[in-house]
């Protein structure tokens, strides 16, 4: 298969990582069907691309089987933040089952390679720092997490089921937390929320005590390493970190993000949530090794840009 052109089918393509993905490949000549229902994805994040010819939205759910002749399907299609999923827990996990099944059955049919946009929430609250992807991982299958953490695990072991009967061409891609623009006011995740609360002066909630870690990549890096993934022939088959394996506590981003938003806020510290994992640090060797890729821009730069992008709408 020739990977330096085709036609993609990008599922939750209106989404945060999944806008910014096709973008990306429209700009590398790529044909583009952006599939959405608009369940957590916003139209506005894909907006300026309607007007392209070689783009198409299809407003669906993945849920419902669809047919398309395309060459690479990315599969990004699930709620993926904490307060999405939360309250839409069924929707979540039938995105990730029923709708990798459809995309699967397409894989198959039309002789495309899939890559699976899975999570670093499959390995839990990991009793091993930094996670690699042999880490089998610490999940409660019937927290109130599980409807992601489960849902994307069983996507995983879908995708395999696939390629082993069926020779299914696939990759998984494991997302570490990633940050950038296009990301939603009220999405839940730490990034935006201690943005948008120093821009608006009230307090910054930090749950816990601070001291537990993430680890933050910017959408830009995500993406090269996506594309990497899905169109380099070494990657066939394999399970990827991709995330930036620079560390740091929680209380330190409130810190640095009230100094860079010039912020009075206090800080404000509420309960931990269930099941909330203490330390979120990739172990990316596999994907220096296999891609060439490492994260590039550093927290200052993705911050600045983060910070710019909600103070324009704030």
């Amino acid at each position: 298969m020739d990977r330096l052109k085709g036609k993609v089918l990008v599922t939750g393509g209106a989404g945060f990582i999944g806008s910014h993905l096709c973008e990306s490949l429209l700009e590398d000549g790529y044909e583009v069907i952006c599939l959405d229902n608009f369940l957590t994805g916003r139209r506005e994040n894909i907006e300026h691309l309607l007007g392209k010819p070689d783009f198409t939205l299809e407003e669906r759910d993945v849920c419902k089987p669809f047919t398309y002749e395309v060459n690479f399907i990315f599969h990004m299609a699930s709620p993926a933040s904490p307060a999405s999923y939360a309250e839409i827990p069924i929707e979540t996990m039938m995105a990730n089952s029923l709708g990798t099944a459809n995309c699967l059955e397409l894989a198959g049919k039309v002789g495309a390679r899939l890559l699976l946009g899975s999570t670093s929430e499959v390995y839990g609250d990991p009793s091993v720092s930094p996670q690699n992807e042999t880490y089998t991982g610490n999940v409660n299958p019937v927290g109130p997490r599980s409807c992601y953490d489960e849902g994307k695990r069983f996507a995983e072991a879908l995708c395999k089921a696939y390629e082993r009967e069926r020779g299914t061409e696939i990759v998984i891609a494991r997302i570490f937390n990633t940050y950038g623009p296009r990301m939603r006011k009220d999405d839940g995740r730490v990034i935006p929320n201690f943005v948008t609360q120093a821009l608006a002066g009230l307090p910054i909630t930090i749950y816990g005590d601070g001291n537990q870690t993430r680890s933050f990549c910017h959408v830009k890096d995500m993406v090269r390493g996506l594309k990497l993934a899905m169109f380099s022939e070494e990657a066939k088959g394999e399970v990827i970190n991709l995330g930036n394996p620079h560390e740091m506590r929680i209380i330190d981003l409130a810190n640095m993000v009230r100094k860079m938003v010039g912020s009075s806020s206090e800080l404000e510290f509420e309960g931990l949530p269930a099941d909330d994992p203490m330390m979120r640090k990739p172990d990316i060797s596999k994907a220096m090794r296999i891609l060439g890729w490492a994260p590039e821009t550093g927290i200052d730069d993705g911050l600045k840009d983060v910070i710019e992008w909600f103070r324009e709408r704030s």
